[in-house]
């Protein structure tokens, strides 16, 4: 505050005839508090002025930081206030937007009748909520979700409108990432129910593998017995039919066809052994399948194992699958041959089950030796997969079959044994139509021929 500056006490020589020296003080105690008054109004002026410009700072700050749209303008719909991000938005430098119409940045007729309907309802003090699309820096219409507002005066009365919008365009992000959110929280809901079912599976699996068990060791071991029985009667009868049977004996021989039965017998045997030795291990899977362990695994070659599960495969339900296999070098992984061999004869069986629907079902199986693995791949001829589905082929339960003809189980355990033997199993379609399954595993080192424990989680 300035200092005061006190008037002279001293009368004027010619003092005015009438006015006494009373007079004249009181005049000059006005004059001073007059002054002292301007003065403190000149301090609260200054200090008003100072919260204005920082109100109308922290004001255009605000504006300025807004990633929205903002536009004030005039009952006639000229630009007087904008922000940074409409200038971005149109390429315009905010002092030529100022002054202009708001239908100058429309991007069509139809905008403009939208806007003008807004404004309308607007002049009612209502809430407008309306979608038009500005012209961009490039000239392309882009679709802005745009509110309108009153905007008053100190009196209250309508001078103008105030648009707040934000582009379409972050709004579909916006709610693309809400939409990938929840579709996040519905996949982890059906993995804690799928969790929950594997658990339940899985106890049953263990009993119905235990309760198996019993049965196979019976019919392997009944079944090596009738082998040695069956070498013995062998023996026996190419002894007697050495000696001169009578002509009845021997028409028997010829009716009962006796040398044919000693023929097939070993065979069946073998098959009988064969397919009870299968059995076990489509038990012990089970068993893998519901506990955690450890097992042994040595070097497999994959061509055998490949062979191994076409045969399978056709012998038992696929007997007319054509499926075209050339037999390539030695591929040698790690890995287990029985868990391996599940796999394959599940890739094959499902693209049996896929092309059933073609009136010549093929299934084309090749192998690739890469640098430090090896390739298989399974292409059928069918209908191939749906894009929605793509995503949950290994789901576990999942399954596109027919009730009571698939239990989505089979792609997701061998999706597991192919993790556990450190490879990877895909899934895709073939351009020209029809599903192909690809199975990468890692090839043996040159020092890993010893077997290891492998664990399996599934």
């Amino acid at each position: 505050m300035p200092p005061q500056t006190r008037l002279p006490l001293e009368l004027p020589s010619n003092e005015l005839e009438g006015v006494g020296e009373d007079t004249w003080l009181e005049v000059i105690h006005k004059m001073e508090e007059v002054y002292s008054e301007l003065v403190a109004d000149e301090v609260e002026l200054e200090a008003k002025n100072t919260q204005l410009e920082q109100s109308q700072q922290f004001i255009f700050s605000l504006i300025s930081a807004m990633s929205d749209v903002l536009i004030a303008c005039n009952r006639d719909g000229v630009i007087e206030e904008t922000n940074a991000a409409l200038c971005t938005l149109v390429g315009i430098a905010e002092p030529e937007l100022r002054g202009r119409n708001v239908t100058d940045l429309l991007a069509d007729a139809q905008s403009v009748q939208r806007w003008q309907l807004a404004t309308f309802h607007a002049a009612t003090h209502e809430m407008a909520p309306v979608e038009i699309n500005l012209r961009d820096a490039t000239g392309q219409a882009i679709p802005v979700d745009m509110n309108c507002t009153p905007r008053l005066n100190s009196n209250g009365h309508a001078v103008g409108q105030v648009l707040v919008g934000r582009p379409m365009g972050e709004l579909k992000r916006a709610y693309r990432q809400l939409r990938e959110a929840h579709d996040a929280l519905k996949t982890a809901q059906q993995q804690l129910l799928q969790s929950e079912k594997m658990a339940s599976l899985g106890r049953l699996v263990a009993g119905v593998a235990h309760e198996l068990n019993n049965p196979i060791s019976f019919v392997l071991g009944n079944v090596h017995v009738l082998q040695r029985y069956s070498k013995r009667v062998a023996q026996y009868l190419q002894a007697v039919h050495q000696t001169d049977l009578p002509p009845a004996l021997q028409a028997l021989r010829q009716e009962l066809r006796i040398d044919r039965l000693l023929d097939d017998l070993p065979s069946l045997m073998e098959g009988t052994i064969e397919g009870a030795q299968r059995t076990t291990e489509i038990v012990n899977g089970l068993k893998r399948f519901s506990t955690t362990g450890k097992e042994e695994v040595a070097s497999v070659e994959l061509n055998a194992v490949v062979e191994r599960a076409i045969h399978w495969v056709q012998k038992g339900t696929a007997p007319h699958f054509e499926i075209h296999w050339t037999h390539t070098p030695d591929c040698l992984v790690q890995g287990n041959a029985g868990q391996l061999l599940q796999v394959m004869m599940n890739l094959i069986q499902n693209a049996s089950d896929a092309a059933s629907s073609n009136a010549q079902p093929v299934l084309r199986i090749s192998l690739a030796r890469l640098a430090d693995s090896v390739e298989v791949s399974f292409a059928d001829n069918g209908p191939g997969i749906a894009p929605d589905h793509l995503s949950r082929v290994f789901d576990p339960f999942f399954t596109t079959k027919a009730v009571g003809k698939g239990t989505g189980l089979g792609l997701s355990i061998s999706y597991g044994i192919v993790e556990q033997h450190g490879g990877h199993l895909r899934c895709g379609n073939q351009p020209g139509g029809g599903a192909v399954f690809t199975l990468r595993l890692p090839l043996i080192t040159t020092n890993a021929e010893r077997a290891i424990p492998i664990s399996n989680s599934r």
